[in-house]
């Protein structure tokens, strides 16, 4: 059985040049360090090639855009799936970087060379009108923090959001005070989700002892210390008169 040729570089020259070619450009490989140019009447088209898609090549690609604005990076079309999130967020760096990308397939003996994105500016007025739910989201979750009590960069630790902030609150005033209804609790400071966070009882820290009032779970009373500068800030605040955030 005949070994498979490993993939070089030089063999993604000739599906890209007749890819050009056929669309009307003059092809040249290695020209000034450049791996392949294209020209058509004044157009420049600059293309680099890599076996795969790295931070070098993204950078490479980069000097050359201070040739021409049409830069593309060429790569062997991956082997995983081109609708995965890595790889949208990958093609995302691409357009971020207003760069253009070409992958190269070779299904049998054959070649071809697909554009995918092709170099244009990059309007972030409109990206970030795109992501408007996403960057509402993250101020909302800042909003409803006291105080930063993650440390960035942490994936294997308990992450402290807005709505546990929210419980330990309302754990700190049920056993500061004993059972409340939710008006009572909202009258504390305790926000607006606290019908929510009653009900659903996410962390077990609640009860219901009568219809309208709730105490708090001695699972509730444990597990809460191990929050105990929270637990420090909500109960100063409610010796401060209930004020919160």
């Amino acid at each position: 059985m005949t070994e498979k040729k490993k993939l070089q570089e030089v063999d993604l020259y000739k599906p890209i040049q007749r890819y050009f070619s056929q669309e009307g450009y003059q092809v040249y490989g290695e020209v000034k360090d450049c791996d392949i140019v294209a020209v058509k009447e004044n157009e420049l088209v600059i293309v680099e090639l890599k076996l795969t898609l790295s931070v070098d090549l993204l950078i490479q690609a980069a000097k050359r855009q201070k040739l021409t604005d049409q830069v593309y990076i060429a790569i062997p079309r991956p082997k995983g799936r081109l609708n995965s999130r890595q790889w949208a967020d990958k093609c995302h760096l691409i357009k971020r970087l207003e760069l253009g990308l070409i992958v190269v397939s070779f299904p049998g003996n054959r070649s071809k060379a697909d554009i995918l994105i092709h170099p244009t500016p990059y309007i972030r007025k409109i990206a970030t009108g795109r992501n408007k739910m996403k960057r509402e989201a993250i101020l909302k979750e800042i909003s409803g923090r006291s105080a930063d009590f993650n440390v960035g960069g942490s994936s294997r630790t308990k992450i402290m959001t807005a709505y546990k902030e929210n419980c330990i609150q309302i754990a700190c005033i049920l056993d500061k005070l004993g059972p409340l209804s939710p008006k009572a609790l909202k009258e504390k400071g305790a926000g607006d989700k606290i019908p929510s966070i009653l009900i659903n009882n996410y962390y077990g820290w609640f009860e219901r002892i009568k219809r309208g009032t709730y105490d708090i779970t001695e699972k509730g009373r444990l597990e809460v210390q191990e929050y105990q500068e929270l637990v420090n800030y909500y109960l100063k605040k409610l010796g401060d008169g209930g004020e919160s955030n």
